[in-house]
C-alpha cells in the first residue's frame, strides 16, 4: 500500500459522504499477495442495505484504482458496522456514552487486556469506563480494540 490509514480515510470520506454516508472506520488486511480493504460505512437512523454497500463499493473502488492506493492486487468489502460495532475514534466513543462496550488492550492493565462494562465518557484522550463498582479511565492509545455490546 502506498498510502496509510489516515490518508485513505480522507480520500474516501468526501466521496462517501456525497453519496449520502458516512465513513465509519477502515480495516486494512496485507498478505504477500492479496491485500484486503474493508471499508465500513453508516446511516443517521436507518440501517444500510446491500444496495448502499453495493453503490459505496464501485465508488470506492473507481478511487482506489484512479490513485493506485494498493500497489498489488486487492479485494475490497465495503459493509455495515453492525449492531456490536468497533469503535475507531473519541468521537464514535461519544456517540456510545451509557452503552455497554468491550475493550481489548495493547498492555495489560492490572494484569488482564481484556474488559466489559458501561462507557460512561471520553475525559481528554482517555476513555471513562464503569467495570462494576469501580470506574477506569484507559488512555486512547492503549485500546487495539471496542465494540459495542447490543442488547435485545
Amino acid at each position: 500500500m502506498t498510502i496509510g490509514k489516515i490518508a485513505l480515510k480522507q480520500l474516501l470520506s468526501p466521496v462517501i459522504e456525497a453519496l449520502g454516508f458516512q465513513l465509519w472506520g477502515i480495516e486494512i488486511e496485507n498478505n504477500k499477495k492479496v491485500s484486503l480493504l474493508r471499508v465500513y460505512i453508516d446511516l443517521i437512523d436507518t440501517f444500510i442495505s446491500v444496495d448502499d454497500c453495493e453503490v459505496v463499493s464501485k465508488h470506492v473502488a473507481s478511487i482506489l484504482d484512479v490513485e493506485r492506493v494498493f500497489s498489488g492486487k486487492y479485494t475490497l468489502e465495503v459493509s455495515s458496522p453492525g449492531i456490536d460495532r468497533q469503535l475507531y475514534d473519541l468521537a464514535q466513543y461519544e456517540l456510545f456514552i451509557g452503552h455497554e462496550i468491550a475493550l481489548k488492550l495493547r498492555f495489560a492493565h492490572e494484569n488482564r487486556k481484556n474488559f466489559k462494562g458501561c462507557l460512561h465518557g471520553v475525559e481528554g484522550d482517555e476513555v471513562v469506563v464503569q467495570i462494576e463498582s469501580s470506574e477506569y479511565l484507559f488512555p486512547f492509545e492503549n485500546i487495539d480494540r471496542a465494540n459495542v455490546i447490543a442488547k435485545f
